[in-house]
């Protein structure tokens, strides 16, 4: 089984779908106690460090995983970033330096990794409000450091909705494998079913009823019925709209509010006909996706929104749980993304090249090639 690095653990999705892919968790790095405590409770047998990064080096990292320099075959994680300013100050072509802005330190200290350790290939998930105009330098910064170390990098805005996921969730994914080939990210297998009429090969969406359907019993409990200013209007919007219903615009004959003066979450309901909404980590009084029953989720129909196993237990109060879930990588996309890589990678026939007598390799592509060898890669 190919030994991955996870870094920015958080509550496992990521390693978990890699794992059911056929990868070996070797080593978790997570600050927040509360989420190693998830770690630990459900996975024993992986090594977990609590604790910031910062703090800790690659060789620490690597003797935790029982790992040397070059034997790991995955780095993967995603690191957190702060809000980029829209007034963003880097200097052009000084694209070397911006890792070094202090808004961007947990993407360096993901590229250090990466580049202190040489696995085979890596994994970086993030919101895909990093590939925006304002963020990409910080983007194409970390591209470059990591291309700069000879890993051919692929990237891509995907929707986990088009993978099985009843949930619309959009992410950015970088890919990165050391020497190339350059990976391709697997095809949609879900689609609409408008579109799923004209493309036979697809499925149709999974929606928030297939998934959670079963786990509904009708009833309200303590503290999951949205009170307060706004929590009645909740049972005036239909499954699968939000206060827009409520606006003259959409022909409410009283409109109570202003066509786009809130957020699009605001007042929000699924319906059980269509995949969820994005599933936030920290939502406030009034932010959905509500259930159509017009009632909060419970952990449990957050946990199958974003396809984590059931009896996978969550460490902490409601709100730390929720939380660890609304920050989690959808357990079902990380594990259509690690099976691409094994079939393009690690599972595939190793291709040694010829080097003539008169184009032979210098020392550090000599040092490469030995240890792809050494893994059997």
């Amino acid at each position: 089984m190919p030994p991955t690095i996870s870094l920015f653990s958080g509550a496992g999705g990521l390693d978990i779908g890699l794992e059911q892919a056929g990868y070996e968790t070797r080593v978790c790095v997570e600050w927040e106690e509360t989420r190693c405590a998830t770690l630990k409770q459900n996975r024993p047998h992986w090594a977990v460090i609590n604790g910031d990064i910062r703090k800790f080096s690659t060789k620490q990292i690597l003797a935790e995983a029982g790992l040397k320099k070059g034997e790991a075959a995955l780095v993967v994680g995603g690191p957190p970033c702060q809000a980029f300013s829209k007034s963003a100050f880097w200097v052009p072509g000084r694209i070397e330096s911006i890792l070094d802005d202090p808004r961007a330190h947990l993407l360096k200290e993901y590229v250090r990794v990466v580049k202190d350790a040489r696995p085979r290939a890596f994994i970086m998930e993030n919101v895909f409000g990093l590939a925006y105009k304002t963020s990409r330098p910080a983007l194409d910064a970390t591209i470059h450091a990591l291309s700069s170390e000879g890993y051919v990098i692929a990237e891509k805005v995907v929707n986990a909705a088009d993978y099985g996921v009843p949930q619309r969730r959009e992410r950015l994914l970088l890919v990165g494998v050391l020497g190339g080939p350059k990976f391709h990210f697997p095809p949609p297998t879900h689609a609409p079913p408008d579109r799923v009429a004209r493309l036979t090969e697809m499925a149709p969406y999974v929606t928030a009823g297939d998934a959670i359907g079963d786990l509904d019993d009708g009833n309200a409990l303590a503290g999951e019925v949205i009170g307060g200013k706004y929590g009645h209007l909740l049972e005036m919007i239909p499954p699968g709209e939000n206060y827009l219903h409520l606006t003259a615009k959409k022909g409410h004959k009283h409109p109570l509010f202003e066509w786009r003066s809130k957020y699009w979450s605001f007042l929000l309901k699924l319906s059980p006909d269509q995949p969820s909404w994005t599933i936030q980590a920290s939502p406030g009084p009034y932010v959905g996706p509500f259930h159509w029953r017009n009632r909060r989720l419970r952990i449990p129909e957050v946990k199958r929104i974003q396809t984590f196993p059931d009896d996978w237990q969550l460490a902490g109060s409601r709100s730390e749980q929720w939380a660890q879930i609304g920050d989690a990588v959808p357990c079902l996309l990380a594990e259509r993304i690690g099976h691409a890589l094994r079939e393009q990678v690690f599972d595939a026939p190793l291709q040694v090249k010829h080097v003539t007598k008169a184009r032979r390799p210098d020392a550090q592509r000599r040092r490469r090639a030995t240890k792809q060898l050494d893994l059997g890669l």
